[in-house]
């Protein structure tokens, strides 16, 4: 049982525009409590529809260490369940992508349908009653493409983000796509100082020499690009006259926006040129930047016009994290002739090596018995306090609905409505708020 009272002193402890206590990085009770009160009670990027797109296709895959599984049944309809036979608990499909008219289990022969019903159990005793023993149910929704899932019993509030992503990633056609590679790399840092590092480009100039070939790090601040320059207007006259969106949208769980890369690059690769000639985009010009979109606590993606690159950080133990990358191209694309695997794939390489660098570098400093939390660059890390923010508000009020206390972080304040939000928006009017978590019963 998670000792939740010590668990909302470390948050109490918590300062304004700092980094966090060392045993909320360090802790394998806090990295218990992390998958239970922030991973299984979110909305997480499990994959792209094309990843099951056909009647009788499943992905298998495990969120934050438990499996769950999507298929598409025969009635063309996305679902999910969590991978666990009701029988002895085994996992039904190895991690994975394939084709199946029914999910066998491994261990004792359940069969189950791909709607989840048990359809057959060997040797049961009579009176047993297998419409009550189907693979339980997770929350699942596709958005241009993408599939979110979340493994709580009530999920959080799902449509204004809908609502705001589909119009700016619906253009990149990720229905009809594919996925081009996927790479895996184990970091040796706790999850959280990975996805610091990934909302922020402060260590970019020095840490990532071949990203900023390409990525406009100068131009970097409380969004993903400044306006009010020639660059930008004419990158922002561009896309809108091709019909794209730019953004940006902010909730509490993401960030959506897009921006134009350096001048004359037309995507996220060591020399700008596509990576891929098959572009993704019907647009007039391939020059209409990158479209960043970013769901905490774990994940971001990149859609250019020829490609979309996803980052997904997946803790797997208190130091230790899996990160996934996957590159998405169009459906038609030929590789070696429309794409390269090593050229496009190399600038995300290097720089997913060097960030694992940094963070591994990072959690031993943060192991040493001299860590006392630092402060935040107000600017370059601003994505970091967000992400600080996310976190720590969810921590809270899952501690809360449980604990008979609220711990209160000093940067965590009331608003007029006795929403608990971070301090920037405590006068912001933010319905997704109250959405978000409305009690203990949805986790």
């Amino acid at each position: 049982m998670l000792d939740l009272a010590r668990i909302g002193g470390l948050l109490g402890e918590c300062k304004p525009g700092h980094t966090l206590p060392q045993d909320l990085y360090n802790s394998p009770e806090v990295y218990r409590f992390d998958l239970q009160a922030v991973f299984a009670g979110t909305w997480l990027l499990a994959g792209f529809s094309c990843e099951v797109a056909s009647a009788r296709n499943y992905l298998a895959l495990t969120l934050a260490g438990s499996p769950v599984v999507l298929t598409r049944g025969m009635d063309g309809l996305l679902r999910g369940f969590h991978n666990a036979c009701r029988h002895r608990g085994a996992q039904v499909c190895p991690d994975g992508a394939g084709r199946r008219a029914r999910l066998t289990c491994p261990y004792h022969q359940w069969v189950y349908d791909l709607e989840g019903k048990l359809v057959h159990a060997r040797n049961m005793q009579p009176g047993f009653d297998p419409a009550g023993h189907g693979l339980r149910p997770i929350h699942v929704r596709e958005v241009a493409g993408a599939i979110f899932v979340c493994l709580a019993d009530e999920a959080p509030a799902f449509e204004r983000f809908r609502a705001e992503l589909e119009p700016l990633l619906a253009p990149h056609n990720l229905g009809n796509a594919k996925v081009a590679y996927e790479n895996t790399l184990l970091e040796r840092g706790n999850w959280k100082l990975v996805m610091e590092n990934a909302r922020e480009c402060y260590h970019c100039a020095t840490g990532h020499p071949e990203l900023c070939l390409t990525f406009p790090i100068d131009d970097l601040g409380d969004t993903m690009a400044q306006g009010g320059n020639a660059h930008y207007d004419a990158f922002a006259a561009r896309v809108r006259a091709n019909g794209l969106g730019i953004g940006p949208y902010f909730g509490p769980w993401w960030q959506i926006e897009r921006f134009p890369l350096k001048a004359g690059h037309l995507s996220l690769t060591i020399d700008g040129k596509l990576a891929v000639n098959r572009l993704m985009v019907d647009a007039d010009t391939a020059d209409i930047g990158s479209l960043r979109w970013a769901v905490e606590p774990h994940s971001f993606c990149h859609s250019t016009a020829d490609q979309t690159v996803y980052f997904s950080a997946m803790p797997i133990a208190p130091n230790e994290t899996v990160v996934t990358c996957k590159w998405l191209v169009h459906k038609d694309a030929v590789e070696g002739v429309d794409y390269d695997v090593e050229r496009m794939t190399h600038l995300w390489n290097v720089t997913n090596m060097q960030d694992r660098d940094l963070v591994e570098n990072n959690q031993r400093g943060v192991n040493s018995f001299g860590y006392v939390p630092g402060p935040y660059n107000g600017a370059d890390e601003s994505y970091v306090k967000r992400f600080i923010d996310f976190y720590l508000d969810t921590a809270c009020r899952y501690v809360s609905a449980r604990a008979g206390f609220e711990p209160l972080p000093e940067r965590l304040v009331r608003n007029d409505r006795d929403e608990l939000v971070p301090l920037a928006l405590r006068d912001a009017a933010n319905d997704e708020y109250a959405a978000y978590h409305p009690g203990a019963a949805h986790l």
